[in-house]
């Protein structure tokens, strides 16, 4: 659409009377809304203004002006898609100030079961679109332009496209008493706990949704309806809160879906050229979600236009482009981002059965400013070679008039198992530098040089390659070795380090309380040392156990109760004046 000189966001309207956003208890209103939702926007075209937020829901939303702001742009198809009817696309924008302290309670505990790449995101919001564009006389341009805009920090991008499909249509309709009707439903919803099958009613719909959990196996089959059988009208059970249909995201690049994941492994800048916001975003997510169960560490922008306050920043010439994944729509991109090193340009999406005709992989130079034809503008050579098999499966399938939903699982286990191929020998050397379970001693835990994991070198885990590499998981042939050096220069190598080193820390950190709570005799060891040594071993002690009890270390509640246990015997040794010290709150 047609944006205008600014979009200073209209003042909003919501919930009298609402709680400061600051102060937002468990039991107080929105609480429970605000661990799905940070809020809900409608946005609208004004002829003076361009578009402009029209409401926000509730109206204590801490939404900064810049990020209403970009709400309002990026809510609207630009001029160059010609949407008509109705559309739903995706958004994500960066928070302003950073990273927020979460506002509710259990968000710490619901990240922690999560698989890592479906973590809400604690510096992103994200943007879930509902677009109607249809003529109306009524309206001095000639057209009814709105949408409406969940924002959430969830990357549960199916569960709130269903919800929109529910909603927005209803609300252009009714308006505002039926917003506050649904996002009332919403508050009574139940926190999204990793592993647990919930019912979500709204709008005389339940929707039955299974929140991914660590435990889960990859590839498991959708949840079966649990707790609510005589439940009037029957839920209407969602397969994944995340997952999109691949197939149909990937029909167009299939032939070069391994050299994209390549791409996105190795963190490298990307920019999708797409029709319409809709195949835009669908395709930068499908991209990104392509590692899982790596989580994807880089930037990424399903919809992102001029308009975009990070404009500047991703544009620029005078240093490398960014590690990003933008999805863009306005041909202007193609020369203003012509010295990326990947462009993707994708067509009309096809309605017909057949497969769309495969992008060509062609030569940046071969880009051009106008009238750009479809690609995949790149000089990466990839380090794998193409598995056709898949490509004759998927083809046979689609003949054959197979569902794209097992299609979509296919491809999706490809990219999965291709990606737990790489993953595994890295995982097994890590583990590998974890201290031996025999030297993890009471006695040398307490020691001024504990065991501590020892660091990782690259030479010493490409060696490790020729016995227990990949080969050994994946048939594909390739330069494994190249693609691993690059790998450890990416963001997404860095960003995997420090996850498991952080884990494999906590899990030392407990192996080493367990050790001293077994010890047996621990005033004998108290015997030859001095006060401050014994008072060190007491703040250690405390400390472990404060982490252990927010459940950041993973321990027992027998070790809890032996370490507060061992606390008071070591102050009890101790002289009067220090029990006072160290009893004190």
């Amino acid at each position: 659409m047609d944006a205008g000189p600014g979009a200073a966001p209209h003042p909003a309207r919501g919930r009298p009377g609402a709680p400061s956003s600051a102060t937002r208890a468990p039991g107080a209103p929105w609480a429970r809304f605000s661990a799905w939702l940070e809020c809900v926007c409608v946005v609208t075209f004004d002829l003076e203004l361009g578009q402009a937020l029209e409401l926000v829901y509730p109206s204590d939303s801490r939404l900064t002006d810049k990020e209403k702001s970009s709400i309002c742009y990026l809510s609207f198809p630009d001029s160059h898609s010609g949407c008509l009817g109705d559309t739903q696309f995706s958004f994500r924008i960066r928070q302003c100030g950073g990273q927020r302290h979460l506002w509710h309670p259990d968000d710490r505990h619901c990240d922690s079961g999560v698989p890592v790449s479906l973590q809400r995101e604690p510096a992103h919001y994200f943007g879930y679109v509902y677009f109607r564009q249809v003529k109306d006389s009524s309206v001095k341009r000639g057209y009814f332009q709105k949408s409406l805009v969940l924002v959430s920090r969830l990357p549960f991008v199916r569960l709130f496209q269903a919800l929109l499909s529910l909603i927005a249509p209803e609300y252009f309709d009714k308006l505002v008493p039926c917003l506050e009707a649904v996002c009332s439903e919403i508050d009574q919803w139940p926190d999204p706990m990793p592993g647990q099958t919930l019912n979500l009613p709204v709008m005389g719909v339940v929707l039955q949704v299974h929140i991914p959990s660590r435990a889960d196996k990859p590839e498991s089959s959708p949840p079966k309806q649990c707790g609510h059988e005589n439940l009037l009208p029957a839920p209407v059970v969602l397969s994944s809160v995340h997952e999109l249909d691949l197939f149909r995201c990937f029909q167009p690049v299939l032939a070069h879906v391994q050299m994209l994941w390549e791409l996105m492994l190795l963190g490298e800048p990307l920019v999708v050229l797409a029709p319409s916001p809709a195949v835009s975003s669908e395709m930068v997510l499908a991209l990104t979600s392509c590692l899982q169960p790596l989580k994807f560490c880089c930037d990424y922008r399903p919809y992102f236009t001029v308009h975009d306050s990070e404009f500047k920043e991703f544009t620029t010439r005078t240093q490398a482009p960014p590690n990003v994944v933008l999805g863009v729509t306005n041909p202007f991109f193609i020369k203003t981002l012509q010295h990326w090193p990947h462009i993707l340009r994708i067509g009309e999406p096809r309605m017909s059965g057949d497969l769309p005709k495969q992008v060509k992989l062609k030569k940046p130079s071969r880009l051009k400013t106008l009238d750009t034809k479809p690609g995949l503008y790149t000089a990466y050579t990839a380090h794998l070679h193409r598995d056709k098999a898949l490509l004759r499966r998927l083809l046979k399938g689609l003949q054959r008039e197979r569902p794209s939903d097992l299609l979509s699982a296919l491809l999706r286990r490809h990219l999965l198992e291709l990606t737990q191929s790489f993953i595994i020998p890295l995982e097994h050397y890590m583990a590998s530098l974890m201290p031996l379970q025999k030297s993890i001693t009471p006695w040398k835990v307490l020691s001024r040089t504990p065991p501590q994991i020892r660091p990782f070198r690259q030479d010493d885990f490409l060696r490790s390659l020729e016995h227990s590499g990949p080969q050994l998981t994946c048939m594909l042939k390739g330069d494994w070795l190249g693609l691993y050096r690059r790998f450890f220069k990416s963001p997404h190598f860095d960003g995997w380090y420090r996850q498991r080193h952080k884990e494999m820390a906590q899990k030392l950190e407990a192996l080493h309380l367990e050790a001293i709570c077994e010890a047996q005799n621990i005033e004998i060891w108290m015997k030859d040392k001095s006060e401050v040594e014994v008072v060190d071993l007491v703040l250690k002690l405390r400390e472990r156990l404060v982490r252990a009890q927010g459940h950041q270390l993973p321990v027992k509640e027998a070790t809890l109760k032996r370490a507060r246990l061992y606390i008071e015997t070591v102050v009890r040794s101790l002289p009067t004046d220090l029990q006072v010290v160290l009893c004190s709150p």
